[in-house]
């Protein structure tokens, strides 16, 4: 048996996975690495490790190891364990998706916004993992013996694209450059105000809010707790009420782009989760409040796309690159507020 007492192991999440690392004990003897992690890790399947393994997801003093490898004293271990529910646990269901490319390693899917991307509390039928389920279930002649994998995530009420694998192998090359931060990834949001800055970076470390542990906030370093984020960003238009930006993620923290453009004093307009969704700035006029209402209610979400997504392809190594439009109700929101401030003034 394992001597697991004096060891402790720290815990990370990110989008995709559950991180542990750990150093094993000074009185372990030599064990096999997956049935050391199963009694190490609880909750963790021998079949969940054996999976991380494969894909290279088991680190043990810098390198990736095979199941057989005999974990022993002062070994640094770290390892990723998907999030992702099993496939009995998804319930193929006839949703419309948008898949604006797809062959036999991956899809690229447009989502729209109010869809949820996979099950969880609350979310068992209704989101992209059930609808890849069923397009994938009558396609068996094309895709048999692949099953979807996530390879990343965007909120809820979040339009924009998305990569899904069709196969382990891609799935293990696709998180890699998640891991390696080679994936490049454009979003555009909608904010509140003029950015004092025009262009720049936001560095912080991210962590949920002690007293709301669905919201995250910039947490001060001392706190030693949260993951470090950073978000570059650039003011495509500026309508002096509110503005246009772009960002591009280096990192992929839970709701990374609306905590750091909150914290810069330019909340997300019509984010009713981190106060977009009141009017925090322009003028007393009744117009003006009819105006911001009228647009609150075209785009009852935050406005936030996932715009563009580029990737080294896992199979040909080609780097593919994708754009989307903005969605219809983000689109007719800006152009309110881009033609309000030629109208009006607001510049």
């Amino acid at each position: 048996m394992s001597d697991t007492a004096d060891s402790e192991i720290q815990v990370t999440e990110d989008e995709l996975f559950l991180k542990y690392v750990f150093t094993v004990d000074l009185g372990q003897e030599p064990e096999r690495v997956d049935k050391y992690l199963v009694n190490k890790i609880e909750g963790a399947s021998r079949n969940k490790l054996q999976e991380a393994i494969e894909r290279k997801q088991v680190v043990v003093n810098g390198k990736a190891v095979k199941s057989n490898y005999k974990a022993k004293p002062k070994d640094h271990i770290e390892v990723l364990v998907d999030k992702e529910p099993s496939e009995l646990e998804v319930i193929a269901e006839d949703i419309p998706l948008n898949v604006i490319y797809e062959d036999d390693a991956l899809m690229i899917v447009n989502k729209v916004a109010g869809m949820v991307v996979h099950p969880g509390f609350g979310n068992h039928r209704g989101t992209l993992l059930n609808a890849l389920a069923f397009l994938l279930e009558n396609k068996k002649a094309l895709h048999k013996g692949k099953r979807p994998w996530l390879v990343h995530r965007i909120d809820k009420n979040t339009s924009g694209l998305l990569v899904v694998a069709k196969t382990d192998a891609a799935m293990a090359h696709l998180s890699k450059q998640f891991k390696d931060h080679t994936i490049e990834r454009t979003y555009q949001a909608l904010v509140w105000g003029s950015m004092e800055e025009k262009d720049g970076t936001i560095s912080s470390i991210i962590g949920r809010d002690q007293y709301d542990r669905k919201r995250f906030v910039v947490l001060s370093e001392d706190e030693n707790r949260g993951k470090h984020a950073v978000t570059h960003y650039k003011v495509l238009e500026d309508f002096l009420y509110t503005s246009l930006v772009e960002c591009k993620l280096e990192t992929g923290r839970t709701h990374q782009i609306r905590v750091h453009l909150k914290h810069l004093g330019n909340p997300l307009f019509s984010d009713d989760f981190y106060g977009g969704n009141r009017i925090l700035k322009g003028v007393v006029f009744s117009k003006y409040k009819q105006f911001v209402d009228n647009c609150f209610s075209i785009m009852p979400r935050q406005g936030l796309h996932a715009k563009s997504l580029g990737f080294e392809h896992p199979t040909t190594k080609e780097w593919m690159q994708f754009d989307s439009e903005l969605p219809h109700d983000m689109h007719t929101v800006v152009d309110k507020w881009r033609n309000a401030a030629n109208t009006y003034g607001f510049k």
